[in-house]
């Protein structure tokens, strides 16, 4: 038998051996990943949370604004002298609205000679509802003319 042949090596293929710490992730590399999401995962529910209740707030506020506009164009169209004080409940899809109606004498002079200015009366609207246990109120105010 030669020492030195060309033939080629029966030897096995050549192994890598791979180190545990490249194998894959390590657990506290997962634990961390999955943290990142969950945090990212919970900021954005947060997000949708407070973009649903401002849309919410949004809506309910149109709707009060809606009801004071719809109540000033009725007493401004109504003839005759607006009622002093009432009251009137309205019930939305939020909640009951109270309404309070008063009317006063506007008390306004004329420039020119400073006399007295008659039959212009000053209408103020409240609306009073309750939203999450606290009073909310927008109010409204302007000025009707009747000359009879």
């Amino acid at each position: 038998m030669e020492k030195w042949s060309n033939a080629p090596l029966n030897t096995p293929a050549l192994q890598h051996s791979i180190s545990p710490a490249s194998a894959g992730f390590a657990l506290y590399e997962v634990l961390i990943g999955v943290t990142i999401f969950v945090i990212g995962v919970i900021a954005l529910g947060r997000a949708v949370e407070n973009c649903l209740n401002a849309s919410t707030l949004s809506a309910e506020e149109e709707r009060v604004r809606q009801i004071l506009s719809n109540r000033m164009a009725e007493i401004q169209t109504t003839p005759g002298i607006p009622d002093a004080a009432k009251e009137l409940k309205v019930d939305t899809g939020y909640g009951v609205i109270r309404l309070l109606q008063r009317t006063v004498p506007a008390k306004l002079k004329a420039e020119a000679d400073g006399t007295q200015l008659d039959k212009i009366n000053v209408v103020t609207l409240t609306a009073k509802w309750t939203r999450g246990g606290a009073e909310q109120s927008r109010q409204i105010e302007f000025y009707v003319y009747r000359s009879g």
